[in-house]
């Protein structure tokens, strides 16, 4: 059953892969990209090819859930999987509404790195841990996730609106920090990358440290220690001594997988600059010049409009249900409750700018873009560097 699971997420992934180019093909067709215009045949194609990606992930998720015994959203790779599939299946929906093949083209390629990314940490099925052990793990995690896969279609739409509206001609701040998102997306490609050339490699390296409740333990290192463990020891003989000692309350080896991935997304950055000769976002701009930005305006402010409750239920309400649950208190100012409490804050300061003080446009579009830097901040940092009670979800 692991396998079969295994093989449908393959399956979406590479079928993702084939829509992306498809959506690309739908633009290039030159045909205007508004709701009211029909999807050409290139369009339709990349539209099928989703779907049935979207059925394939969806038979992984069923087919891991009967396998494991219980919602695949435990650990990282499940979560940011089911994450992807929820990001993919928001997009089919806002297509069927406003008919953008455009946002496919930019949310698809959000999806396939998110899907990379999450394929890069352990798959193994391992038994839940007792704060785990609750129905409320299927609610609280899975409605956070499909709200946030709400939202980030928001970031996708903001993301077309500041290509398009900014004058790639200039170089100032605006260019400056859109250029800035694009290199974000890349140093995830570039996480998958160095990641998949270590694994390659068989690079590994252990050391003896002592954790934040002064028990020793050994670390095991994928990757060479820019970052190392608290009062580590190397016990590998011929080992890349670390750069730096990191206090116990950070995770010395996940900060050091952050560091190796903004270094290969670096060099990829470089590369691709190499090859484009000119910035991503202006290399981006012929594609969406015929779309309408009242359009996609229209769709990020909805998008946050149907994702701002959901993740509301989820990330708040039903967290704090099992918070008590299983740590008999609503609130622990844990860093994984309070960054989404400074998530949820954005967002709801976003709804106020853009009903009380007008803020749409250029400026509704930035807010969806640092929206989404938020939830990915959220995902990778708090995640993966931060000790806390979920840093179960960093496995």
């Amino acid at each position: 059953m692991v396998e079969i699971s295994g093989n449908l997420l393959f399956i979406a992934f590479i079928l993702y892969l084939i829509a992306t180019l498809f959506f690309g093909g739908s633009i290039k067709a030159k045909k205007d990209i508004n709701k009211k215009k029909e999807t050409n045949s290139w369009g339709k194609i990349a539209v099928c090819l989703t779907i049935v990606g979207f059925i394939s992930q969806l038979g992984y998720f069923i087919t891991r859930w009967i396998a494991a015994g219980h919602a695949p959203v435990s650990n990282m790779f499940e979560f940011t999987t089911f994450f992807g599939m929820a990001l993919v299946g928001a997009f089919i929906v806002i297509y069927f509404i406003y008919r953008s093949t455009l946002l496919g083209l930019f949310t698809m390629p959000v999806a396939i790195l998110v899907i990379a990314y999450a394929s890069m940490f352990p798959r193994e099925i391992t038994p839940l841990i007792p704060a785990l052990q609750s129905y409320w793990l299927n609610i609280h995690v899975t409605t956070a996730a499909i709200g946030e896969a709400i939202l980030a279609i928001s970031f996708a739409a903001g993301l077309i609106y500041l290509v398009k509206a900014i004058d790639q001609t200039k170089s100032n701040k605006q260019t400056f920090w859109l250029e800035t998102v694009m290199f974000s997306l890349v140093t995830v490609l570039g996480f998958v990358v160095i990641t998949t050339v270590f694994s390659i490699v068989g690079y590994e390296e252990k050391f003896t440290w002592v954790d934040k409740h002064d028990q020793e333990a050994v670390m095991e290192y994928t990757m060479p220690a820019i970052t190392g463990p608290n009062e580590g020891e190397l016990l590998t003989k011929d080992g890349f001594k670390p750069l730096v000692e990191m206090p116990a309350y950070i995770n010395a080896k996940k900060l050091n997988t952050v560091i190796w991935s903004f270094l290969g997304g670096l060099v990829l950055y470089g590369l691709i600059r190499l090859v484009i000769r000119k910035r991503i976002s202006a290399a981006l701009k012929p594609l969406v010049k015929n779309i309408k930005l009242d359009l996609v305006d229209e769709i990020s402010y909805r998008s946050v409009l149907i994702g701002f409750p959901v993740f509301t239920l989820g990330a708040l309400i039903f967290a704090m249900i099992w918070a008590q649950i299983a740590w008999s208190r609503f609130w622990g100012w844990d860093p994984k409750e309070v960054w989404a409490l400074i998530t949820w804050l954005f967002y709801a300061a976003f709804m106020h700018l853009r009903l009380s003080r007008g803020w749409h446009g250029e400026k509704s579009a930035w807010l969806a873009v640092i929206g989404f830097v938020i939830i990915m901040f959220n995902l990778v940092a708090v995640n993966l560097v931060i000790a806390g009670l979920h840093s179960y979800a960093g496995s």
